[in-house]
């Protein structure tokens, strides 16, 4: 039966069921006889849904709606033979659900991208070194396995041999690849960046990625939608109507005029008041780059006081710059200390590295012929410049080569931590010669953004997986008063929960997978479509296409405006139930009028509606 509705709603017998409307019309009109009368197709067509429908919600969910009003009203016109008004009111009902089904996009995909984070195989070690394919399923708690470069991690675990970087952005939001070691941990779904490592394997099946799974999934059944204004009137409405429709005909003693009530009681333009001031609304978003998937979002987006940001990639672009070029050694300038360290880094595939080379060719730094090069996954590279050997890398490797860090380079690099600074170290055999400092850069929108919510006295949240210091400073530079750093996924959700449970309506703008259970969480959730992944993009509610987050307060004054024209269109549509039952009662219309006024206050809230595509609201 569900398969047969599905298709009669489908857009195809729609169309058809118009057209048969407006062929029946066009033969009533020159009194032309045929066999089948056109207009109960449209009946059959658009008919049969609603009262399914009506009959679904009356006797499953024991509740009146909408649907069981304009089914009572339909089959009431078909008794007295007044066909153009049962199709005329089940035609405005089914477009009234067309446009509504429009404004929602079901389809979300983003779980399945998050499972696919994990690789179905993994490389077991065993006895001999050698190793072997095997699916997850054959890998049990205490294996060894082997990770090579670029690949990604299949398991929480343990590093037992070798060292390298690993990318957690998906999972943490951590915007740089984090330097590893043994006895270091790792999770499923990070990215090796190089270098080959063993991993004892602590849990396959209860990763951190596969918690985040499931809070994914338990968020999702948590969200319920908005109950649609219709559905909240319905409970008045049809017991309203039939008990004047009653005493109309107790009165009058004309069914007729009884029907006339049903008909011009029925809520057409009420059901389209509402859709087509979303759609209206979500063509205007549109336009500049906003996709939002549902009415619901629109809706609950104006009621939102509270803004909470992730910072890598939302607030930031999420891409590293260098900061600071700063030499230790007087007898060697900055610029030559960036030419070494270019010449080095040339050579290596650490992210940092292409940032420091591409700094250097803007500069038109030359950079020098490199002998004798050695890497070292995780702490840094070594080589021969002009033939005197020179370090690069963290603190972690001048310790290894029994390099001496003066008081000096501690406190530069110090303030560089309280400033949410990474930076390397340059050195000869002995002594460190300077240093490097990166940081990501701020998107230029950012401060304006933030500037125009506050205006709106909305608050601003800072939420990052990155150091306390990182998120500080970041917070300060676009005018964020409240933020907090060194966050895992789960912990921002949790924090989402508690302002939630204070009465607070949330919403969450973020980018990575690390952000997709806060989204999720979150009232409304608001993903950068340029550079979100999938799964963060298919977790929200809504997405901006071209990352400019300046669109969030643009967006906010619409949702509000959107409201306001759903609530006059509502009052026309009452307006003019309320003319069309004084009519009736006093016998001044027929049912077949009534249902042309349904068309005109049908039309009136379209145009209403339409006025929102063009409105500018910046």
């Amino acid at each position: 039966m569900q398969q047969f509705i599905s298709l009669l709603t489908s857009t195809k017998l729609i169309l058809a069921s118009t057209l048969f409307f407006i062929l029946g019309v066009f033969l009533d009109l020159y009194n032309i006889k045929i066999l089948i009368n056109p207009i109960w197709l449209t009946i059959i067509i658009s008919g049969i849904p609603i009262v399914y429908k009506a009959y679904f919600k009356l006797v499953k969910c024991r509740c009146f709606s909408a649907p069981l009003l304009i089914s009572i009203a339909m089959f009431s016109a078909i008794y007295i033979d007044e066909l153009f008004a049962a199709a005329e009111v089940a035609l405005i009902m089914t477009y009234g659900g067309l446009l509504e089904h429009l404004t929602i996009n079901k389809a979300k995909r983003g779980l399945k991208r998050l499972l696919q984070l994990t690789p179905d195989k993994a490389r077991k070690v065993f006895s001999n070194n050698k190793t072997k394919l095997l699916s997850l399923d054959k890998i049990n708690k205490g294996d060894i396995l082997r990770i090579l470069p670029g690949e990604i991690i299949p398991a929480d675990g343990i590093i037992v041999n070798g060292a390298s970087s690993i990318n957690q952005a998906n999972l943490t939001g951590e915007s740089l690849p984090i330097d590893v070691d043994v006895n270091d941990k790792v999770m499923a779904g990070t990215i090796n960046c190089y270098g080959s490592i063993d991993i004892t394997v602590e849990t396959i099946k209860d990763t951190y990625l596969q918690k985040m799974i499931n809070l994914v999934k338990e968020v999702d059944n948590k969200k319920a939608p908005t109950q649609k204004i219709i559905d909240r009137l319905a409970s008045v409405l049809v017991p309203s109507a039939l008990v004047l429709a009653l005493a109309v005909y107790v009165f009058t003693g004309e069914i007729i005029r009884a029907v006339t009530v049903l008909v011009v009681f029925c809520p057409c333009a009420m059901v389209l008041a509402t859709p087509t001031s979303i759609m209206a609304a979500i063509g205007n978003a549109s336009k500049q780059g906003v996709i939002i998937k549902s009415g619901e979002a629109l809706e609950i987006l104006g009621k939102i006081k509270t803004f909470v940001f992730d910072k890598t990639g939302t607030i930031t672009s999420g891409k590293m710059k260098v900061s600071d070029v700063v030499s230790f050694d007087k007898n060697i300038t900055s610029d030559k200390l960036l030419s070494i360290v270019a010449s080095l880094e040339e050579l290596s595939e650490h992210t940092i590295a292409k940032v420091i080379v591409n700094y250097a060719k803007e500069k038109n730094i030359v950079s020098y012929k490199v002998k004798s090069f050695n890497m070292f996954p995780g702490k840094g590279v070594k080589g021969l410049v002009n033939g005197k050997s020179y370090f690069v890398g963290n603190i972690k490797f001048m310790q290894s080569q029994n390099i001496a860090i003066n008081d000096n380079v501690i406190s530069t690099v110090n303030e560089w931590g309280k400033l949410g600074k990474g930076f390397i170290f340059v050195s000869d055999k002995t002594n460190i010669l300077g240093a490097i400092s990166f940081m990501d850069t701020i998107r230029s929108e950012s401060k304006e953004a933030i500037s125009k919510l506050k205006s709106m006295n909305d608050d601003c949240i800072l939420l990052s997986g990155d150091n306390q210091y990182a998120v500080k400073h970041i917070s300060q530079l676009v005018g964020i008063d409240k933020f907090h750093g060194e966050l895992l996924p789960i912990d921002k959700t949790t924090y989402i929960e508690d302002l939630q449970k204070q009465s607070i309506k949330v919403c969450m703008v973020g980018d990575g997978v690390n952000d997709a259970p806060a989204l999720k969480m979150a009232d409304i959730g608001i993903a950068m479509g340029g550079i979100g992944t999938d799964i963060a993009i298919d977790s929200a509610d809504i997405t901006l296409m071209n990352d400019n987050i300046k669109n969030i307060p643009y967006i906010k004054k619409l949702s509000v405006m959107t409201i306001k024209t759903i609530k006059i269109n509502l009052m026309i549509s009452l307006v003019l139930n309320l003319i069309g039952i004084g009519l009736s009662i006093y016998g001044m219309i027929s049912p077949s009028t009534g249902a042309i006024m349904h068309n005109m206050g049908s039309i009136l809230v379209v145009l209403n509606a339409a006025y929102l595509y063009d409105r500018k609201l910046q």
